[in-house]
């Protein structure tokens, strides 16, 4: 092990987290930061009060069909999502889901047993291919650590698209930073400017975004404050057991479990538990233990454990890439290549990142009039002192 090396002891951020730093104490700077959110987001009465404040704000803003959307991946967050938005709260929500061509079975019996048992209306985008076969392959060969990012962009765009058309003022996102935690930028951005980029450089063909749902970054900023689309993140006020959700789910409503955290969906366990794993040595695991140890829902020494075995089977490598090969239309040694050549970071591309690490923090103080929720990649620059490293 490198002799530099620590761990927060805390929960288990180390040195292979990006823009970590430790106290003399030993506790990171990441700890900080969920401890920030923490206090930001109160559970108990004050969560509660908050949330049925939104609640009766999402209720009066209707102007269409829904007042609400809600982004589902047949995962236990959003599915859950589902149940309380119509069930708990009484929200009429339209469920929406992004078909990359990588769901598994598992995940859309998931979906449609959800909608269909909760009597809501379900909008499926299904995008061409093999126009996103090109772009997950152009993101392979530019060899950055998050490969699934267009599908992340192409659903955040088709999210505030359908919101706009529908005149639907909310959408509600289950993330729980509790459960999940927060990842650094250096490992999930993306926005158009990288995306083009990336695509235009890397792909074999000309890619023409026909059928990939592309809305600028600036339109998305456009979208949110000229047509006051909000995302809003209950998991954040309310009181939630992923691991209850789950049980609650599967007695109840015959939902079938997939593995680990986004495995529902194919590429994206590959992106995690392969890619990210073996070429970077990144885990992101590490983020998400280290937030349910902070919440006390995982036992430190148990995450500690859990983390020192393989994100994946380990017999079954070989037969997850062949799929992955296949599927994307590429050899093993094409992939070979790709995989043992010099790997760069999100930084060696065009993007906006540095643009918005430098304008956040002078703007935070109009935007925290508009934003329902302060966005939690501020609270990471905050503690990192990110404008300062730049």
């Amino acid at each position: 092990m490198n002799k530099d090396y620590k761990q927060c002891n805390k929960g288990l951020w180390d040195t292979s987290v990006p823009g970590i730093s430790f106290d003399q104490n030993g506790s990171s700077n990441y700890s900080k930061i969920f401890n920030h959110l923490d206090n930001e987001y109160p559970k108990g009465n004050s969560g509660k009060k908050q949330w049925e404040n939104i609640v009766k704000k999402i209720k009066s803003s209707n102007k269409g069909k829904y007042d609400c959307l809600i982004g589902v991946s047949g995962g236990v967050d959003s599915s859950y999502l589902l149940y309380l938005a119509k069930n708990k709260y009484g929200l009429n929500p339209l469920a929406f889901t992004f078909d990359n061509g990588w769901s598994s079975d598992i995940a859309v019996k998931n979906i449609y047993k959800m909608t269909k048992a909760l009597d809501i209306d379900l909008e499926t985008y299904v995008v061409n291919y093999e126009e996103m076969k090109e772009i997950h392959k152009s993101y392979m060969k530019a060899r950055i650590p998050w490969i699934d990012a267009p599908t992340d962009f192409a659903i955040k765009s088709s999210l505030y698209k359908i919101a706009k058309r529908e005149k639907i003022k909310n959408i509600l996102i289950g993330h729980d930073f509790r459960s999940e935690g927060t990842q650094p930028n250096e490992w999930t951005h993306c926005d158009s400017k990288q995306l083009k980029y990336i695509v235009k450089n890397f792909s074999s063909k000309k890619i023409k975004f026909k059928s990939y749902p592309l809305l600028s970054t600036w339109k998305l900023l456009l979208y949110s404050q000229l047509y006051q689309i909000k995302i809003i993140k209950p998991f954040y006020h309310i009181e939630y057991d992923k691991h209850l959700a789950r049980k609650f789910l599967e007695s109840k409503y015959d939902w079938k479990y997939y593995g680990e955290h986004h495995h529902e969906n194919l590429f994206t366990k590959f992106a995690i538990s392969d890619w990210l794993y073996n070429k970077f040595n990144i885990d992101k695991r590490i983020i998400t233990y280290s937030a349910q140890v902070l919440s006390q829902s995982l036992d430190r020494n148990e995450a500690i454990k859990k983390i020192s075995k393989n994100p994946y089977d380990v017999k079954d490598l070989d037969k997850n890439r062949e799929y992955v090969f296949k599927k994307l239309g590429m050899s093993s040694e094409e992939f070979m290549n790709i995989f043992k050549s010099k790997n760069c970071n999100i930084y060696d591309y065009p993007s906006y990142l540095r643009l918005f690490n430098m304008i956040s923090f002078i703007t935070w103080p109009i935007l925290k009039l508009i934003l329902p929720q302060k966005p939690s990649f501020l609270f990471q620059q905050e503690e990192r002192k990110i404008l300062k490293n730049e």
